[in-house]
């Protein structure tokens, strides 16, 4: 029997039997729609992550110097306590640390703390206070919706102006525009220049509610008082030349601290991949996890399909009878109750990744810090796995079919 025909008499069979067919789908659409749905969610945990949290943080192809690592690291309290003897990055090592660098290169420098502001039109508020020098606009990608960035004498004069987030904007001047009035912090007046577009939100975390001014500022005395920096972001143009000015940094600094060979680097250089270390471990715990729920689904829908094609080999016996005794070979037998199997169950598997994937873009529509999206590979699988599923299920059933005796069978009523 061709292939093709199997599948319209299996097609045909589901069409007689809807209240049989719609059980047999129901346990293998049920198993492939949460294993859909928790691999989008995943995936686009993964992507949100990857593109948007560690990329707006960290920034694209750049490298962030600290004291210590700020992301992806589950450290020990004996490792965070040598962390905290390592020594601090002053602004005057600015200067000399930059000098190494490759030609071409950006870099910024930047402490941050949150700081009360207050204004005379509404309540006191903390905002994410930020202290900045160098080219911090261009690496973070702000744009600008109204105003303007710091010229390089403001920034070296140490002048009291200010470019904020929308939120803070909103905020402290309602229904006003913000560029031109004054916005205190730490009881400092500082005169707003300029406000950056709407940033949303990663994780629930208001990207809004910051302020930004030159680090020779009086701010620099609220973020830092110490004097030092919480971080030296440096930005090339491509992948490989942060390769070489990672490496021009890191030998730089150990002959700069004096780091014997056997001794460990006493600072940090983040850039994506490192701190997303961390996540990719947790990405692996969650997809093993959330897989294996459905995967249970997926077995008892095996078990349904099973149950439900030895009945049907029982209710057909005449049938195959005739069949039989039309020529009908054993393997066309075979053949006839493993496609109707596999085609039950296929069809489950593409209604479950359907419903997966508008439920994964429901609750991402839902909940916002639960971004979705749709790995190819998953729905690719998904559907094998429902076909495997149908063919594994049906093995049995079908070979009982096709070793009925033809005589026996006709003689069924």
């Amino acid at each position: 029997m061709p292939l093709y025909e199997a599948i319209r008499l299996a097609l045909a069979q589901i069409r007689v039997q809807k209240l049989k067919s719609f059980f047999t789908l129901l346990g293998v659409t049920i198993g492939v729609m949460f294993l859909i749905a928790v691999v989008s969610i995943v995936e686009g945990m993964s992507k949100y992550v990857e593109e948007d949290f560690i990329g707006r943080m960290l920034g694209a192809n750049t490298i962030t110097l600290r004291r210590y690592p700020w992301f992806g690291n589950n450290t020990t309290y004996e490792e965070w306590r040598s962390w905290q003897r390592r020594p601090r990055f002053y602004q005057r090592d600015v200067q000399t640390i930059t000098a190494v660098l490759p030609t071409g290169m950006r870099w910024a420098g930047e402490g941050q703390e949150m700081v009360w502001g207050t204004t005379s039109y509404v309540r006191p508020r903390q905002v994410e206070a930020h202290a900045v020098e160098g080219d911090y606009f261009t690496i973070k990608k702000y744009d600008l919706t109204s105003g303007r960035t710091f010229t390089q004498q403001e920034m070296d004069l140490g002048s009291t102006v200010l470019v904020i987030g929308d939120e803070v904007g909103k905020y402290f001047f309602p229904n006003l525009d913000p560029v031109g009035l004054e916005l205190r912090l730490g009881g400092v007046p500082y005169h707003v220049i300029g406000v950056i577009e709407h940033q949303g939100s990663l994780f629930g975390m208001s990207l809004d509610k910051l302020a930004i001014a030159p680090f020779n500022s009086p701010l620099h005395r609220l973020t830092n008082p110490r004097g030092d920096i919480d971080g030296l972001m440096v930005q090339a143009q491509n992948q490989m030349l942060m390769s070489d000015a990672m490496e021009a940094v890191r030998e730089f600094l150990r002959g700069y601290r004096r780091l014997r060979p056997v001794e460990p680097d006493n600072f940090a250089m983040e850039t994506s991949a490192t701190a997303l270390v961390m996540f990719e471990r947790t990405k692996s715990m969650m997809t093993v996890v959330g897989t294996a729920l459905p995967s249970i689904g997926l077995i008892v829908g095996g078990l349904v399909i099973l149950n439900i094609m030895l009945v049907a080999v029982a209710e057909r016996t005449r049938e195959i009878g005739i069949r039989k005794s039309l020529g009908a070979r054993r393997r066309d037998i075979l053949r006839q109750f493993l496609v109707e199997a596999a085609t039950l169950s296929t069809l489950g598997a593409i209604i479950g990744i359907a419903l997966g994937i508008s439920g994964a873009k429901l609750l991402s529509w839902k909940f916002p810090f639960l971004p979705a999206a749709v790995a190819p590979w998953s729905i690719v699988a998904a559907t094998l796995l429902g076909t495997v599923v149908g063919i594994v299920s049906g093995v049995y059933p079908a070979r009982r079919a096709s070793l009925l005796d033809p005589i026996e069978a006709l003689r069924q009523e």
